[in-house]
Formats: C-alpha cells, structure tokens, sequence
C-alpha cells in the first residue's frame, strides 16, 4: 500500500505520469487548478474534469450532495446526543451506588460502635 501526501506533491506536473497527474486532479481546489490540468491537453484527465464538472452543475446532484451532506450531520448530532444521554443515566448511576456506599458506611460505623 502507498501513501501519498497531496500538499507535498511537486508543482511541476509530468505529463507523461499519469498517478501523479490523478493525484493534483484529486488534490485540486480551484478552477484555476483544474483549469491548468486541462491545459495539458491529456484526454483522460481532459474527460475526468468534463465529468466532473458535468456532476457539479447538476441540481439533482447537487441536491443528493446536500441530503447526503445533511444526513451525516443528523447523524453526528444523534452521536453526541446519545452520548450525552448515556453520560447522565451513568452519572445517575454512580450517584446512586453513592449514596448506597454512604449509607452502608454509616450502618458498619453503628455496627462498629456498639461492639466497642
């Protein structure tokens, strides 16, 4: 298995490696970056910025961008929510097996004074 850094790739692209050409069409943030990959007139990247590009302006992609985008917050969110409802019920716990243990301290300390 490979690990790639894409910050740490080189700023001069070879045309003629095609990983590293996939690698700064993955690591691409602007339209300026894809635009400058496309220059390089390489028609299998040429088709994968068309492609991608085709899906970005789709509205019924963007749509499906958002829900799934939605989905995994309303998931997060139920995590966290879940987490902090079991924190609670187990504090309720603890403070109750508290209080048990305070109560048995004090019934032996009786019990310790009366044998003395």
């Amino acid at each position: 298995m490979h690990y790639y850094e894409l910050p740490k790739l080189p700023e001069s692209i070879d045309t003629n490696n095609i990983l590293e050409l996939w690698l700064k069409l993955f690591s691409a943030k602007t339209e300026e970056e894809l635009v400058k990959i496309d220059a390089l007139e390489v028609p299998v990247m040429s088709e994968a910025i068309k492609a991608y590009q085709r899906v970005m302006t789709s509205a019924e992609l963007r749509e499906l961008e958002r829900l799934r985008t939605k989905a995994s917050h309303d998931e997060a969110q139920a995590l966290h929510n879940a987490r902090q409802n079991e924190r609670k019920l187990w504090e309720g716990v603890v403070a109750e097996k508290d209080a048990e243990i305070a109560t048995l301290q004090i019934q032996l300390r009786e019990l310790n004074n009366k044998n003395h």
